[in-house]
């Protein structure tokens, strides 16, 4: 069945351009939530003491802050329904794979996912389109099909282009959401739900430290920086604004018994100047001297593994790589089973390989010859095959057109049974018994067949 989707470039709500793309990172911004509103390539750097506070990550690992330190949300989707159906291929009404979704979204990034729909069967539907219920004005959803047929996978992109404004009347009792958007093919009732709540605010500032002893106890630590009271001021309030102090060696230590610069260059006026090191393509750098761009980990004798760079000892991976040394593929196509789900939802694609929960197997974990469901999910298919019979004789050229099939005289002829090969006694359309083996390939899979079925006296 040809499913044509419609609505590519669908939007639905005012259609804004992206608050992001003419704007830098406020560095003067006072708060965490300032910050990351300024842009989406902005992040804050919660760590104590830091001397910059509001950047891209890029400037922020430069300044020394540490990766567990930055934050910088960029959403985040949860499944909270996805029930499964039991016969997709004979139904006869739609099904939609998830039900049910909740998205935390950070304005100016798009965050996309994908709907899987089987169609019904005995519906000659050619086209489809996507409709949404009434959606939060800015916030923009769009539709495209990735994967054809039936079923037929759609990926849902949803955008919003800032973070609305408290001045604004219609926003004031629910700036942020959550809000519930319906998304439903036309025609019909079935439909997915989907929570939407916009990341404006940093989840840090709902953890204040009265009194905190990184500030003096003289002022509270919110998302790693004081709030001094009056009349304090400094990064630990450590500072009456009503006298002076003069700079000294105890502004260049990260503590106050750390080495003077971490022992890696020296104070003039306040302010570490690092030493240089003998290669020059190796450096320190952060406010105490404390990072270094060589100190990272190794692998296959490249630093970071040739895939990405070394910044404060930490490997910054290359785009589709990831890892402490960026040794760890992010590449899924590898993982994906003949069902168009990554490794059969049977088990994690990790760096580009299937990890299988057991008694699962295979290169997309879809082999499993001890389970039970797998000689009764192709008896059909082989039956028809083999022998032109069955529930599915009628469409087996559709149906099971995956499936090879090789007819043998005894048992004895069969393949032998073994991690990857299932054996088979199954009861067929006609009540006699047949006996097959089973295996996965590449193209789909591999029966061989006992060609005489043993059969009920009188049949």
């Amino acid at each position: 069945m040809s499913v044509k989707l419609l609505g590519l470039g669908l939007l639905l709500g005012v259609l804004c351009l992206s608050w992001a793309d003419d704007q830098m990172c406020l560095t003067s911004a006072s708060s965490c939530d300032e910050c990351i509103q300024s842009g989406l390539e902005c992040a804050w750097c919660t760590a104590p003491n830091s001397n910059i506070r509001c950047q891209t990550l890029k400037e922020l690992r430069r300044a020394g802050c540490r990766k567990r330190h930055m934050y910088n949300p960029q959403g985040r989707l949860q499944v909270v329904k996805n029930d499964s159906s039991t016969e997709p291929s004979i139904t006869t009404a739609m099904f939609i794979q998830p039900q049910e979704l909740s998205l935390r979204l950070r304005p100016g990034v798009s965050h996309p996912f994908p709907l899987t729909i089987t169609m019904p069967t005995d519906q000659p539907i050619t086209e489809l389109t996507m409709e949404t219920s009434p959606l939060p004005a800015g916030l923009n959803l769009t539709f495209s099909s990735i994967l054809k047929g039936n079923p037929l996978v759609v990926q849902v992109n949803v955008e919003a282009a800032r973070c609305p404004s408290e001045r604004e009347p219609t926003q004031r009792q629910n700036r942020t959401g959550p809000w519930s958007v319906l998304i439903t093919p036309r025609g019909f009732s079935l439909s997915v739900k989907t929570e939407i709540t916009l990341e404006c605010q940093c989840d840090c500032t709902k953890n204040r430290e009265k009194n905190s002893p990184g500030c003096s106890k003289r002022g509270d630590l919110v998302c790693g920086q004081c709030e001094c009271q009056q009349p304090y001021v400094g990064q630990q309030c450590q500072r009456d604004s009503d006298s002076f102090i003069s700079p000294n060696e105890d502004f260049c230590r990260s503590g106050p018994n750390a080495p003077v610069c971490s022992g890696r260059g020296k104070c003039v006026e306040g302010f570490c100047e690092c030493e240089r090191r003998v290669n020059p393509k190796e450096r320190y750098s952060g406010r105490y001297c404390e990072c270094s761009n060589f100190d990272c980990p190794y692998q296959n004798s490249s630093i970071c593994g040739g895939r990405g760079k070394c910044e404060c000892g930490e490997c910054i991976c290359d785009d589709d790589w990831t890892g402490e040394d960026c040794g760890c593929s992010m590449e899924t196509a590898s993982c994906m089973a003949t069902n168009q789900n990554l490794c059969s939802n049977k088990g994690m694609c990790q760096c580009g390989k299937c990890i299988c929960e057991p008694p699962h197997t295979g290169p997309t974990c879809e082999d499993c010859p001890v389970c039970h469901g797998t000689c009764r999910q192709h008896v059909d298919c082989v039956e028809c095959r083999a022998f032109g019979t069955g529930a599915k004789k009628d469409r087996c050229d559709q149906e099971c057109g995956y499936l090879t099939v090789t007819l043998v005289e005894t048992q004895d002829d069969m393949s032998q049974p073994g991690e990857s090969i299932a054996f088979c006694m199954m009861r067929s359309s006609d009540d006699c018994v047949l006996y097959y083996t089973f295996s996965r390939t590449p193209s789909g899979g591999e029966a061989t067949v006992v060609r005489a079925k043993e059969c009920p006296r009188g049949l």
